[in-house]
């Protein structure tokens, strides 16, 4: 490593740090001419990213005239299609290797998106949009959304709302309003569980890193990249837990 990467490493970590406990971002005179909350220009932006990535990722592909090979070495692209294979490998472990393909582009889309905005908290001047609890319950209905939608799709209504009911109909009275309440739970834990996480992770950093402005604060940035994985991943995985749940092509005698 050379001698200029340090001191350049330092000054970001610093910055990181000042930027968390004075309340400054990028975006804070943006949102204040614009009269939007702060979460949704973060939000925003980190989706233009995203699209600006997904366009320069076709682009590259355009000008290959062999699309099997991989190319040498670590590459955007190569970077790209491991978390492709990643996200689709957990999509056949757990929705199953037939069902599960039909769900990876809407997995794959919505790890990253919850990956980036919390990994662009680690940026000195950015505030994560998942801190705040609009952004985290708006995902977590989205989810809740699009699993309830899918499992109307593949096993029609009817048979759906069957499943609230139990095994036994002389229970279905008792059981129904329970796995009802259950289900609209579900979009509220996902919300608060990556909410409270990247939140307390982001205050953790700022309040130790008064105390040591230059030792604490790497380790704690560490511990951010892995927490900011984390929690995509878990809030991947449940939603993936809901889509198997909704879509089982079995009934509760069978099963």
């Amino acid at each position: 490593m050379k001698k200029w990467t340090l001191p350049i490493f330092y000054s970001l970590v610093s910055s990181k740090l000042a930027f968390a406990s004075g309340g400054f971002t990028f975006f804070s005179s943006l949102a204040h001419s614009l009269h939007l909350p702060e979460h949704i220009i973060t939000y925003a932006f980190v989706l233009m990213m995203i699209l600006l990535s997904g366009g320069i990722y076709r682009l590259g592909l355009s000008k290959k005239s062999n699309l099997v090979m991989l190319d040498p070495g670590i590459t955007f692209r190569n970077i790209i299609e491991s978390y492709g294979k990643f996200v689709y490998s957990q999509c056949q472990a757990i929705i199953g290797p037939v069902e599960g393909p039909k769900y990876f582009t809407f997995i794959a889309a919505l790890f990253l998106c919850i990956l980036a905005n919390n990994l662009i908290g680690l940026i000195p001047g950015f505030s994560p949009a998942t801190q705040n609890i609009n952004t985290t319950l708006a995902m977590g209905i989205f989810s809740f959304a699009y699993y309830n939608y899918m499992g109307c799709k593949e096993l029609g209504t009817a048979k759906y709302l069957k499943h609230f009911m139990g095994p036994l109909w002389y229970m279905a009275v008792l059981v129904f309003p329970i796995e009802i309440i259950s289900n609209l739970v579900r979009p509220i834990s996902l919300a608060l569980r990556l909410r409270g996480n990247i939140f307390g992770d982001h205050l953790v950093m700022g309040i130790f890193g008064d105390l040591a402005p230059l030792v604490i604060p790497i380790a704690f940035l560490m511990l951010g990249l892995l927490v900011s994985f984390i929690q995509a991943y878990v809030f991947s995985v449940l939603t993936m837990v809901y889509i198997s749940l909704a879509t089982a092509h079995h009934d509760h005698a069978e099963h």
